[in-house]
C-alpha cells in the first residue's frame, strides 16, 4: 500500500475557517496552539489558506478536529485563547467528547487585578463553581492544582464586590507540618502567618495590593487561623476552609456550626495529602462519611485530570498514585 493511500486512510476531512484574522489567533503565534496539540494527540496538521486537514489515527485526528472546531468557536465569542487554553480543551475533551467548552470558559467567574478573566478550565471546576452557586456548604476535594482554593477565592471576591456579602473569611488549620512552632521566632502572628501565606497569595492575584490592604483594614476580608473561629457566630459571609483534610473531627464540626445567617462555606482539601499525626482522623475524610446525604450540603471531587499547572504537575500527581498503589 502506497504512503499516500495510507495518508488518505487516516485524513480527516479538512475544516475551513471564514474569518482569517481568528484563523491566525487559532493557529496561534508562530503556529504554536497547533505544536501544543500535535505533540499531545501525535497528529500532524497541514494548513493551506484558512484551512486545515488533521493525519492521523482516526480517533486522534476526530480530536483535534473538535478542539480546533471548538476553540474557534471560543475566539468568535471574543474569548482570547492561549496555549494552555489549548492544553486545557484537549484534557477536556479526551476524558467528555460531548464537552461544550463555550459552556465552561465563557464562564466568567471575575477578572482579576492583572485584567485577566478567571473560568473554570475542566467540566469538574465547572460543576464546582456551579455547586459554590446553588448551595451553602461545598466541599472541594482532590489534588494540589485543581483549583478548588483558587476558583472559591474568585468567588467570594465577586461575590462581596457585587455586595452580596458582608465580608470574607478564609481560615487555615496551622498544622504542625515537620515543623514545631513552638521553635519558630516571632510572636503568635509571626508564627501563623506563614500557614496563611498560600490565601494571601491568592488574594492578591484577584485584588489589587493597596485595595486588598484597606479590605483586610476595615474587616471586610479576614485571614485567620481556623483556632480563632472557635466561639464566633458567622452572618452575612462568605467563608473558605482551606487544606480542610488537615482538621480533626471536633475541628470540622466547631467549623461547620459557626455558619449563621445569609452565609456560605467553602471547604477545600486533599484528602491524600494529611499532615495530622499518626492516628488521628481527618475532619475532612469524617465529613465526607458523615455529611454526604445531607440535603444542602454539595461535595464536587477533582482528579488529576483537573490539574490547571504545569502539565508536568499532571504527570507527577498520577506517577505517585501510581506507586501508592504498587506498594
Amino acid at each position: 500500500m502506497s504512503q499516500a493511500t495510507v495518508e488518505s486512510m487516516l485524513t480527516v476531512p479538512h475544516l475551513a475557517f471564514n474569518d482569517p484574522r481568528l484563523f491566525r489567533e487559532l493557529l496561534g503565534n508562530q503556529d504554536e496552539h497547533l505544536k501544543i496539540a500535535q505533540r499531545a494527540l501525535g497528529v500532524k496538521f497541514q494548513v493551506r489558506g484558512t484551512e486545515m486537514e488533521i493525519v492521523g489515527d482516526p480517533p486522534d485526528a476526530e480530536l483535534a478536529q473538535e478542539v480546533m472546531r471548538q476553540l474557534y468557536g471560543l475566539l468568535e465569542r471574543g474569548y482570547p485563547v492561549y496555549g494552555s487554553d489549548v492544553d486545557y480543551a484537549i484534557r477536556i475533551l479526551s476524558s467528555n467528547a460531548r464537552a461544550n467548552l463555550q459552556e465552561i470558559f465563557l464562564d466568567t467567574i471575575y477578572i482579576s487585578s492583572h485584567k485577566r478573566t478567571i473560568t473554570p478550565k475542566s467540566v469538574a471546576q465547572k460543576a464546582y463553581i456551579d455547586a459554590i452557586r446553588r448551595h451553602d456548604i461545598v466541599f472541594g476535594i482532590g489534588p494540589a492544582g485543581t483549583g478548588k482554593t483558587y476558583l472559591a477565592m474568585a468567588m467570594a471576591v465577586s461575590e462581596l464586590m457585587k455586595n452580596n456579602y458582608a465580608r470574607i473569611i478564609l481560615t487555615r488549620p496551622a498544622v504542625e507540618a515537620g515543623e514545631r512552632l513552638g521553635f519558630l521566632p516571632g510572636d503568635l502572628a509571626e508564627k501563623v502567618n506563614p500557614y496563611l501565606r498560600p490565601l494571601y497569595d491568592a488574594m492578591h492575584d484577584m485584588v489589587d495590593f493597596d485595595k486588598a490592604r484597606r479590605l483586610l483594614e476595615r474587616g471586610s476580608i479576614e485571614v485567620a487561623p481556623l483556632a480563632f473561629m472557635r466561639g464566633r457566630t458567622l452572618n452575612d459571609s462568605f467563608v473558605i476552609l482551606d487544606e480542610g483534610q488537615n482538621t480533626t473531627p471536633e475541628q470540622m464540626k466547631m467549623f461547620l456550626t459557626r455558619l449563621g445567617y445569609g452565609s456560605k462555606a467553602v471547604i477545600t482539601g486533599d484528602v491524600t495529602q494529611i499532615d495530622l499525626p499518626a492516628g488521628r482522623l481527618s475532619g475532612l475524610k469524617e465529613a465526607w462519611r458523615i455529611l454526604r446525604g445531607v440535603d444542602g450540603i454539595r461535595f464536587s471531587t477533582f482528579t488529576e485530570k483537573d490539574v490547571a499547572r504545569h502539565r508536568l504537575v499532571q504527570e507527577i500527581i498520577t506517577a505517585y498514585e501510581r506507586d501508592a498503589g504498587d506498594a
